[in-house]
């Protein structure tokens, strides 16, 4: 008896040994799916379509964001029954992505029956390269309710998602959703279509086109090349509201140029959470309130990116501008430094801009270019920020100070043109994203 049990024992670790061997290398060859933007992977498996090769190790990084910035105008009922294909472009690239969806602005429960992913197969066009095409879940279903005030995150799918490329991100709502969360102002064309299109690699049937980024609040790439991404948090100026429309030459797509290129540069992607009108110490008017101030957002647009390890502020002109007007240098630059302390509680650095002159725009008064000089004059004595970006330095015309240069002025004596925009990306420092401990303000 002792001996077939011996007999037994050996022919059965034999087979086991196999079996655990195999697993092994199913296990391996599966990508895990995560429930939340960390750089870590979780359990919940999905199976990408499209054949795409195996995901290799990386780290979870931000390629793109927009910060959801108001309910959009007109749409109690949503866009039941249409298919959003937002067009984005990425700073880096990875060998697979996940994306970010919001409901932030809601009045009811947004269900999203389906979402795809795709590469672009040209810039600003709503077809989808050939086979790239990927069905995306969530929590391992097609399908997702986000209830009202909240974001959803999906599973990874497995694609190569090239830097500095369009990505097309597609989602289809079957019933109405109330008041759509929206991003105005993209300065990137996306469509619009009749119909669950979403899967759709052709765009033919994308006939409308808008101005306006809808649900979509974010894109992290699983990638080798970047260690991580730098968040720019501003108004109109690094929303790029005066630049060339699909020609992604905002500020913050030229300094992801930079960061790309540049010998000695840290590899980051870069996250521009700028909103057009945004002030450091106001809220828009409505509840929720459209268009939050940087000091309500922070948390949402900065801490909660991934793989942030830099902030780049361009904050403060709109307190000065715009009703009702907060002409007191003091408290804007109490607020911003709030905004610092919060970035220090996780570690991280901030950069912070000069604000650019104004002179000439049709709000202009030598009692509000005071406030802004006042402003500068903390700023550059280092008592806001842990760094300084001297924009006003970078883009002022020396012959008249109070003016932007010609050249760097898109025409409206506020914001800057194309070359303007060039400018400011280049007045920064690339040393002084580096690095996580803060400096003692």
């Amino acid at each position: 008896m002792a001996m077939r049990h011996a007999r037994f024992s050996r022919k059965h670790l034999g087979l086991l040994a196999a079996f655990a061997a195999v697993v092994i290398i199913i296990s391996t060859a599966i990508y895990i799916g995560v429930g939340g933007r960390d750089n870590s992977l979780g359990t919940t498996a999905t199976k990408p379509r499209g054949g795409a090769a195996q995901a290799s190790a990386g780290t979870w990084v931000g390629t793109w964001a927009t910060s959801p910035a108001a309910a959009e105008p007109n749409t109690p009922d949503g866009y039941a029954g249409m298919s959003i294909r937002n067009v984005i472009h990425t700073s880096v690239g990875g060998n697979g992505a996940r994306i970010q969806l919001s409901n932030l602005f809601g009045k009811r429960p947004l269900t999203i029956s389906h979402a795809t992913l795709a590469v672009a197969a040209a810039p600003n066009n709503p077809t989808a390269a050939q086979g790239t095409m990927r069905r995306l879940t969530f929590a391992g279903n097609s399908y997702v309710t986000i209830p009202t005030g909240q974001s959803i995150v999906s599973d990874p799918t497995r694609l190569e998602i090239p830097q500095a490329a369009d990505l097309l991100v597609t989602t289809y709502s079957p019933s109405p959703s109330g008041p759509v969360t929206y991003h105005p102002h993209a300065r990137q064309i996306s469509y619009l279509a009749r119909g669950d299109r979403a899967e759709d690699p052709a765009g033919t049937t994308y006939t409308e086109q808008t101005p306006s980024w809808r649900y979509l609040t974010g894109v992290d790439v699983l990638t080798n090349e970047a260690r991580g991404a730098v968040v720019t948090l501003g108004d109109s100026i690094t929303d790029g509201i005066t630049s060339t429309a699909g020609g992604n030459r905002r500020w913050p797509d030229y300094l992801a140029e930079r960061l790309r290129t540049e010998p000695g540069a840290p590899r980051y992607g870069v996250l521009n959470q700028g909103i057009s009108g945004n002030r450091v110490l106001t809220d828009g008017t409505k509840f929720p309130p459209d268009n939050p101030s940087a000091l309500s957002r922070v948390e949402r647009d900065v801490l909660g990116g991934t793989g942030v390890k830099a902030v780049v502020v361009e904050l403060g002109v709109n307190d000065i501008l715009r009703n009702p007007a907060r002409a007191d240098a003091k408290e804007i630059t109490d607020g911003l430094r709030k905004l610092v302390q919060q970035a220090h509680s996780r570690g991280l650095r901030v950069v912070g801009g000069t604000l650019m002159p104004f002179g000439g725009h049709r709000g202009f008064t030598p009692r509000l270019n005071d406030v802004r000089e006042q402003v500068n004059a903390e700023i550059r004595a280092g008592r806001v920020f842990d760094e300084v970006v001297d924009f006003d330095l970078a883009l002022r015309d020396p012959a008249a100070p109070m003016r932007l240069m010609p050249r760097f002025d898109s025409g409206d004596h506020l914001h800057p043109s194309d070359e303007g925009f060039r400018q400011m990306a280049r007045a920064l420092n690339l040393e002084h994203l580096k690095g996580s401990a803060p400096a003692s303000l």
